[in-house]
């Protein structure tokens, strides 16, 4: 049916039957107007060529009252009319080279499709049906074998749709030099489509990365009613989306520009923030476009162009102020060699033979040349044109986008395309007899064409061209390759297209993409691109938090939390810093711990080891002094034995302070509690000693006592060491079980590793300390009973005091203990020791010094056997 449906649209738009005096039967009249406006040269293979000369249709509403008039247009595209004589030039070269198509002669229909889905299809039709036959006599005998096998256009991606949708049915295929919309490469619904443009996949993906080059993540897109920009900008978003960027907003405009469509469009851009504008549209609706931003004054915006405009000078004349800085991807540009002069050779006569010139010349010198076959107002001003004047005939005189070679890319896509075709002629013509590729091994006829054998040998050519080698993938598209183009003013006022970088799909990857950041002309003369974002980056030491209903670009930037750094910048997450590391102030990496310890260099640890070093000087002074005056009653009161002893244990005791100043290892630890334990147990034996010592000297001055035989100076001294074994025994179980260890402390602190000992055995620990504790209480019990003794010096009243001393030192010692930790905790620990060391040596050795030193009349035996 749709085989039926296509013919029969194909046969009226040709061929009406009427009555003219006679049966039906009997003429054959051609249906409409014939347009005159067409290039045509004849061959033996004659190819169909469709181009955008006009543009831009003037709106009418026809009433079909009367014969409705043809279509005005607003726009001569002297572009496109270079492209139609490239084509025109390409056909020319191939039919004058003798190895490619040597026993072929190319010919070509070309027609203006007035980027119009109307004119393109009536075109369209005529191309693969031929000239209309005008011959009133000509019987119909149906409709005629197609006389160009093969179509070179549309310009547009949607006017190509509409005419594949028309000749795909017949198997003819049409070869597009501009039309990018990637819904083309879908060959269930285009399976006769092929081009030499790049699929605008690939330059989406360009562009996408370009926006990601420069940090634009708040983008304004917006794209004409078509297929073309509405697939163009699906893709646009899917893939800036990879690399964070949103769109600010998405705003389709129609093809023709009412007021109420430009004012809502003109709201849309000024109420966003965004600075960048990516368009997907055609130089004749940008027209329209950059008018009002002109006339309301938005100069601010950084313009990215589609391909369908990144070279159109045509808009650079009016709008040079709006467009300086705009960066865009354009197709491969290339050099067509001897293509300027055939473009300028002969114009003058061309303008009187054809309509098409007729309107290029005029158009360009602005006057009207006599018997002019141009029927195309654009301007009212046109009406009024003067006479072309004999000076301006001169062909150098024509300095227009017609006779502009120096970006060749539409152009040179044109050329390839021409080039496509007659290769696959050449392929056709070179095949074997029984190895062709058809039916049977049959081949094709090259001077009685098929359009879908010529299709099949077009999909498998291959060929270098100037230097390129051109083929096609599957879909039937070329290797993607693009120049980033960037507008700026030459000396004269005249747009300069630089290239600043370009893309190349070949190279994959990151290499893809290449900028020349330094030789970028950026929008009204700033040194850098413009800043285009919802919310600026988040700096290393902060993470993005989105905000509740609204697009991923725009966020909040929240400091890391403790312990956490980003190093990287718009971070989604912080993470944790090892357990050795830890944030620096920045926040954007980790640092080694500080080690904290008790050390010898920090201020805490020289005034406690000033003070051990100051404890043991005073002790070994009074030993000294004790050494002297060995022999008076003072010193030798009291068991002088006993007291050398402890003298000589409380140095221990002050030197064991030093054990805990230091960085921790498991042998030090180990050292620092058991030499605590032990000296302090030696301590207090000797003075519970001494303190039985003077009990028993009571004891033994009553009548038939004889207590002091049984503790003697040997069973002193044997209680003293029987005291400190039991000691030494719980120290030896606690060593040999869990021992105090070194470790690094992470947990107190997280910013610092504390290096400190861990007791291992926590009733180890205790044990030691309880047994001390169990000494001291009986040692003060004792002294406590002995405190009212009649003695002009008891001992035991001093022996009390120190008890008291050490009591509370070690009571206060345990909760400030537990409290603390680091070096805090160990300072706290050095700091009992030493308090209960010199209380123990001022309450005991202060009291016998001041006699012995200050007193000496008081040491004397006398005096030692006064009562009180």
């Amino acid at each position: 049916m749709a085989l039926l449906a296509a013919w029969l649209l194909a046969s009226s738009l040709r061929f009406m039957l009427v009555k003219v005096g006679e049966p039906m039967s009997a003429a054959c009249v051609f249906q409409g107007e014939e347009d005159t406006r067409n290039l045509y040269k004849e061959g033996d293979v004659v190819i169909g060529g469709l181009f955008p000369v006009h543009y831009s249709p003037r709106s009418f509403k026809p009433s079909y009252q009367k014969k409705p008039e043809p279509t005005e247009y607003k726009y001569f595209s002297a572009r496109a009319l270079r492209w139609t004589q490239t084509m025109a030039f390409a056909i020319e070269e191939i039919n004058q080279r003798r190895d490619l198509l040597p026993r072929l002669k190319l010919g070509y229909h070309i027609r203006d499709s007035c980027d119009d889905i109307p004119v393109s299809l009536r075109s369209s039709l005529l191309l693969v049906s031929g000239p209309p036959d005008l011959n009133a006599n000509s019987a119909c005998r149906g409709v005629p074998r197609p006389v160009s096998p093969v179509i070179i256009g549309d310009a547009a991606s949607g006017v190509s749709m509409a005419i594949l949708r028309t000749l795909g049915s017949f198997g003819i295929p049409l070869v597009s030099y501009f039309a990018s919309c990637n819904c083309l490469s879908n060959k269930k619904e285009f399976p006769t489509f092929m081009r030499t443009m790049p699929s605008d996949a690939f330059q989406i993906k360009a562009i996408a990365k370009l926006i990601r080059y420069f940090h634009w993540t708040w983008v304004g897109v917006i794209g004409v009613e078509s297929d073309y920009a509405r697939f163009a900008i699906q893709l646009f978003l899917e893939e800036s989306s990879k690399y964070g960027a949103c769109a600010a907003y998405v705003h389709f405009y129609p093809v023709l520009l009412s007021k109420e469509s430009i004012a809502d469009l003109m709201q849309t851009i000024r109420g966003s923030t965004a600075k960048v504008i990516l368009n997907f549209s055609g130089e004749s609706e940008l027209q329209t476009i950059l008018t009002e931003c002109r006339r309301q004054n938005m100069t601010h915006i950084q313009w990215i162009a589609s391909e369908a405009w990144a070279t159109a000078k045509s808009l650079w004349g009016e709008f040079q102020g709006l467009l300086t800085g705009t960066l865009g991807f354009a197709i491969r540009k290339a050099e067509i060699p001897g293509l300027q002069g055939f473009l300028t050779r002969g114009l003058l006569v061309r303008a009187h033979q054809s309509p098409f010139f007729a309107e290029l010349w005029e158009e360009t010198f602005n006057c009207k040349l006599n018997v002019s076959l141009n029927r195309h107002v654009h301007s009212d001003a046109a009406l009024s044109r003067r006479p072309c004047a004999e000076e301006e005939e001169a062909p150098e005189a024509v300095r227009s986008d017609y006779s502009d070679v120096s970006q060749l890319r539409v152009s040179y896509n044109v050329y390839k395309a021409v080039y496509l075709v007659a290769q696959a002629l050449h392929d056709m013509s070179g095949c074997t007899r029984g190895a062709g590729p058809f039916e049977n091994g049959t081949c094709a006829d090259p001077e009685n064409v098929l359009p879908w054998q010529l299709l099949h040998y077009m999909k498998q050519a291959s060929f270098n061209m100037l230097g390129e080698q051109v083929s096609f993938d599957k879909n039937g598209d070329p290797i993607a390759s693009y120049d980033l183009m960037n507008w700026q003013k030459g000396p004269d006022g005249s747009l300069q297209l630089v290239k600043v970088g370009f893309y190349d799909t070949s190279l994959g990857g990151e290499k893809e993409l290449v900028i020349n950041d330094t030789a970028i002309w950026w929008h009204w003369g700033q040194q850098g691109p413009p800043a285009s974002v919802c919310s600026a980056s988040c700096t290393p030491g902060s993470r993005k938090a989105t905000r509740k209903g609204e697009p991923i670009c725009c966020f909040d930037c929240l400091p890391c939390t403790e312990g956490e750094i980003s190093n990287e910048t718009d971070s989604l997450d912080c993470r944790r810093c090892s357990v050795e590391t830890w944030p620096n102030e920045a926040q954007d990496h980790c640092v080694p711990k500080t080690t904290e310890f008790l050390s010898y260099h920090g201020s805490m640890g020289i005034v406690l080891c000033t003070c051990s070093l100051f404890g043991l000087f005073v002790t070994m002074a009074i030993f000294g002094v004790f050494v002297a005056y060995r022999t008076t009653p003072v010193v030798r009161g009291n068991n002088m034995e006993l007291s050398f002893l402890l003298l000589i244990f409380l140095s221990v005791c002050f030197l064991s302070g030093l054990t805990f100043i230091g960085e921790p290892t498991d042998w030090l630890c180990r050292i620092r509690y058991t030499t605590f334990g032990i000296s302090f147990s030696l301590c207090i034996s000797c003075i519970l000693a001494k303190t039985v010592v003077v009990l028993m000297a009571f004891r033994a001055t009553l009548p038939d006592s004889r207590v002091m035989r049984w503790f003697g100076p040997a069973q002193q001294r044997a209680s003293v060491f029987l005291c400190t074994c039991i000691q030494i025994v719980i120290c030896l179980i606690w060593l040999t079980t869990r021992p105090p260890l070194a470790v690094r402390n992470t947990r107190h602190h997280s910013s610092r590793i504390i290096l400190e000992c861990v007791v291992g055995s926590d009733v180890g620990f205790w044990s030691v300390l309880g047994y001390i504790g169990l000494l001291a209480c009986l040692c003060f019990l004792l002294a406590f009973l002995a405190r009212k003794l009649p003695d002009n010096f008891n001992e035991a009243k001093f022996i009390t005091f120190s008890m008291l001393i050490f009591f509370a030192v070690w009571i206060t010692f345990i909760p400030v203990y537990i409290s603390t930790s680091g070096q805090y905790m160990v300072a706290v620990h050095i700091f009992a020791i030493l308090a209960s060391a010199f209380g123990i040596l001022l309450c005991i050795f202060a009291p016998k010094c001041y006699i012995v030193l200050l007193k000496p009349e008081k040491n004397t035996k006398k005096q030692m056997m006064l009562k009180k």
